[in-house]
Protein backbone atom coordinates (compact mmCIF):
# COMPACT_ATOMS: atom_id res chain seq x y z
CA UNK A 1 0.00 0.00 0.00
CA UNK A 2 3.00 2.31 0.20
CA UNK A 3 4.05 2.26 -3.46
CA UNK A 4 4.06 5.90 -4.58
CA UNK A 5 3.51 7.25 -8.07
CA UNK A 6 4.59 10.63 -9.31
CA UNK A 7 2.35 12.70 -11.55
CA UNK A 8 5.12 12.52 -14.18
CA UNK A 9 4.52 8.74 -14.47
CA UNK A 10 1.47 9.46 -16.63
CA UNK A 11 1.40 10.82 -20.17
CA UNK A 12 -1.45 13.27 -19.47
CA UNK A 13 -0.15 14.86 -16.26
CA UNK A 14 -2.42 17.89 -16.63
CA UNK A 15 -5.49 15.65 -16.30
CA UNK A 16 -4.49 14.95 -12.69
CA UNK A 17 -5.26 18.59 -11.94
CA UNK A 18 -8.96 17.90 -12.51
CA UNK A 19 -11.01 19.00 -9.51
CA UNK A 20 -13.38 16.03 -9.68
CA UNK A 21 -13.39 12.48 -10.97
CA UNK A 22 -16.44 10.50 -11.98
CA UNK A 23 -16.78 6.75 -11.45
CA UNK A 24 -19.82 5.49 -13.35
CA UNK A 25 -21.24 2.08 -12.48
CA UNK A 26 -23.88 0.31 -14.54
CA UNK A 27 -25.85 -2.43 -12.76
CA UNK A 28 -27.56 -5.41 -14.37
CA UNK A 29 -30.57 -5.11 -12.06
CA UNK A 30 -32.40 -8.15 -13.41
CA UNK A 31 -29.43 -10.48 -12.84
CA UNK A 32 -28.61 -8.97 -9.41
CA UNK A 33 -32.20 -9.41 -8.21
CA UNK A 34 -32.43 -12.96 -9.55
CA UNK A 35 -29.12 -14.12 -8.02
CA UNK A 36 -29.22 -11.83 -4.95
CA UNK A 37 -25.59 -11.06 -5.72
CA UNK A 38 -23.60 -8.36 -7.52
CA UNK A 39 -21.15 -10.93 -8.92
CA UNK A 40 -20.98 -10.29 -12.67
CA UNK A 41 -23.56 -7.48 -12.44
CA UNK A 42 -21.36 -4.34 -12.19
CA UNK A 43 -19.62 -2.54 -15.03
CA UNK A 44 -17.45 0.40 -13.91
CA UNK A 45 -15.77 3.22 -15.85
CA UNK A 46 -14.00 6.41 -14.79
CA UNK A 47 -12.32 9.47 -16.23
CA UNK A 48 -9.04 9.08 -14.34
CA UNK A 49 -5.63 9.02 -15.98
CA UNK A 50 -3.76 5.76 -15.50
CA UNK A 51 -6.69 3.80 -14.07
CA UNK A 52 -7.11 0.15 -15.04
CA UNK A 53 -10.01 -2.26 -15.30
CA UNK A 54 -12.42 -0.08 -17.31
CA UNK A 55 -15.72 -1.93 -17.85
CA UNK A 56 -15.12 -4.40 -15.01
CA UNK A 57 -16.28 -4.68 -11.40
CA UNK A 58 -12.71 -4.26 -10.11
CA UNK A 59 -11.87 -0.84 -11.52
CA UNK A 60 -8.76 0.89 -10.15
CA UNK A 61 -9.25 4.67 -10.21
CA UNK A 62 -6.19 6.91 -10.07
CA UNK A 63 -6.76 10.01 -7.94
CA UNK A 64 -4.83 12.43 -5.77
CA UNK A 65 -5.00 13.44 -2.14
CA UNK A 66 -7.89 15.82 -1.51
CA UNK A 67 -9.63 15.10 -4.83
CA UNK A 68 -13.43 14.92 -5.06
CA UNK A 69 -14.84 11.71 -6.51
CA UNK A 70 -18.42 11.25 -7.68
CA UNK A 71 -19.66 7.67 -7.81
CA UNK A 72 -22.61 7.63 -10.22
CA UNK A 73 -24.81 4.54 -10.46
CA UNK A 74 -27.42 3.61 -13.04
CA UNK A 75 -29.22 0.49 -14.18
CA UNK A 76 -28.28 -0.88 -17.57
CA UNK A 77 -31.89 -0.66 -18.73
CA UNK A 78 -33.01 2.99 -18.47
CA UNK A 79 -35.80 3.13 -21.03
CA UNK A 80 -39.53 3.26 -20.36
CA UNK A 81 -41.13 -0.09 -20.96
CA UNK A 82 -43.97 -0.68 -23.46
CA UNK A 83 -46.43 -0.84 -20.52
CA UNK A 84 -45.37 2.67 -19.44
CA UNK A 85 -43.42 1.64 -16.32
CA UNK A 86 -39.79 2.43 -15.56
CA UNK A 87 -37.23 -0.22 -14.52
CA UNK A 88 -36.05 -0.31 -10.87
CA UNK A 89 -33.16 1.95 -9.82
CA UNK A 90 -29.96 1.16 -7.88
CA UNK A 91 -28.64 3.43 -5.14
CA UNK A 92 -25.25 3.54 -3.40
CA UNK A 93 -26.06 3.14 0.27
CA UNK A 94 -22.40 3.29 1.36
CA UNK A 95 -18.77 2.81 0.33
CA UNK A 96 -16.72 0.75 2.78
CA UNK A 97 -12.94 0.97 2.57
CA UNK A 98 -11.11 -2.25 3.40
CA UNK A 99 -7.93 -2.96 5.33
CA UNK A 100 -5.89 -5.07 2.92
CA UNK A 101 -2.76 -4.77 5.08
CA UNK A 102 -4.28 -7.31 7.50
CA UNK A 103 -4.48 -9.80 4.64
CA UNK A 104 -8.26 -10.12 4.80
CA UNK A 105 -10.05 -7.94 2.31
CA UNK A 106 -13.27 -8.13 4.34
CA UNK A 107 -11.81 -6.20 7.31
CA UNK A 108 -13.04 -2.62 7.41
CA UNK A 109 -10.21 -0.07 7.35
CA UNK A 110 -9.59 1.73 10.62
CA UNK A 111 -8.32 4.84 8.84
CA UNK A 112 -10.87 7.23 7.40
CA UNK A 113 -10.28 7.61 3.65
CA UNK A 114 -13.04 9.95 2.50
CA UNK A 115 -15.04 12.91 3.68
CA UNK A 116 -18.58 12.23 2.50
CA UNK A 117 -20.14 15.17 0.71
CA UNK A 118 -23.83 15.90 0.93
CA UNK A 119 -25.96 15.42 -2.15
CA UNK A 120 -25.80 18.55 -4.24
CA UNK A 121 -27.98 19.13 -7.26
CA UNK A 122 -30.32 16.37 -6.03
CA UNK A 123 -31.03 13.52 -8.45
CA UNK A 124 -34.01 14.29 -10.58
CA UNK A 125 -37.01 12.18 -9.62
CA UNK A 126 -38.87 13.03 -12.82
CA UNK A 127 -37.99 10.30 -15.27
CA UNK A 128 -38.51 10.79 -18.96
CA UNK A 129 -36.72 9.88 -22.15
CA UNK A 130 -34.74 13.14 -22.20
CA UNK A 131 -33.59 13.39 -18.58
CA UNK A 132 -30.69 11.41 -17.21
CA UNK A 133 -31.73 10.07 -13.81
CA UNK A 134 -29.27 8.45 -11.44
CA UNK A 135 -28.12 8.31 -7.84
CA UNK A 136 -24.62 9.15 -6.73
CA UNK A 137 -22.33 9.16 -3.72
CA UNK A 138 -19.68 11.89 -3.52
CA UNK A 139 -16.66 12.25 -1.30
CA UNK A 140 -13.27 13.90 -1.06
CA UNK A 141 -10.14 11.81 -0.52
CA UNK A 142 -8.60 12.81 2.80
CA UNK A 143 -5.71 15.20 2.11
CA UNK A 144 -3.52 13.33 4.60
CA UNK A 145 -4.27 9.89 3.10
CA UNK A 146 -0.94 8.18 2.47
CA UNK A 147 -0.31 7.41 -1.21
CA UNK A 148 -1.20 3.82 -2.08
CA UNK A 149 -3.91 1.42 -3.18
CA UNK A 150 -7.18 1.39 -1.23
CA UNK A 151 -9.81 -1.24 -1.98
CA UNK A 152 -13.47 -0.64 -1.22
CA UNK A 153 -16.80 -2.37 -1.53
CA UNK A 154 -20.17 -0.99 -2.45
CA UNK A 155 -23.24 -1.44 -0.30
CA UNK A 156 -26.04 -1.07 -2.84
CA UNK A 157 -29.75 -0.64 -2.32
CA UNK A 158 -31.75 -2.07 -5.19
CA UNK A 159 -35.41 -1.37 -5.80
CA UNK A 160 -37.38 -4.53 -6.39
CA UNK A 161 -39.53 -4.94 -9.47
CA UNK A 162 -42.78 -5.05 -7.52
CA UNK A 163 -43.52 -3.77 -4.03
CA UNK A 164 -41.67 -1.45 -1.70
CA UNK A 165 -39.06 -3.88 -0.35
CA UNK A 166 -35.42 -3.10 -1.02
CA UNK A 167 -32.59 -5.55 -1.66
CA UNK A 168 -29.22 -4.69 -0.04
CA UNK A 169 -26.11 -6.22 -1.61
CA UNK A 170 -22.34 -5.86 -1.17
CA UNK A 171 -19.96 -5.96 -4.12
CA UNK A 172 -18.10 -9.27 -4.39
CA UNK A 173 -14.98 -8.03 -6.14
CA UNK A 174 -13.37 -4.91 -4.79
CA UNK A 175 -12.64 -1.84 -6.89
CA UNK A 176 -9.89 0.46 -5.65
CA UNK A 177 -8.55 3.99 -5.48
CA UNK A 178 -4.87 4.48 -6.28
CA UNK A 179 -4.06 7.65 -4.32
CA UNK A 180 -1.15 9.70 -5.63
CA UNK A 181 0.64 12.39 -3.63
CA UNK A 182 -0.16 16.01 -4.40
Amino acid sequence: MTQAYAATDFADRGQLNSVQLNVVTLVDMEKAAATKSLDGCLYMMDNSVGGVGQGTDHLETTCKQGQVINWIIRPIDMHRRPDGTWPPMPKINNLVFLDIEKGDEEDVAERRMMTELKVYGAPDRMRDQYTAVYYYWAGAVMSEAPPGLYRYRFVLELEKEHGTDKLYLNSVRHPALRVLPV
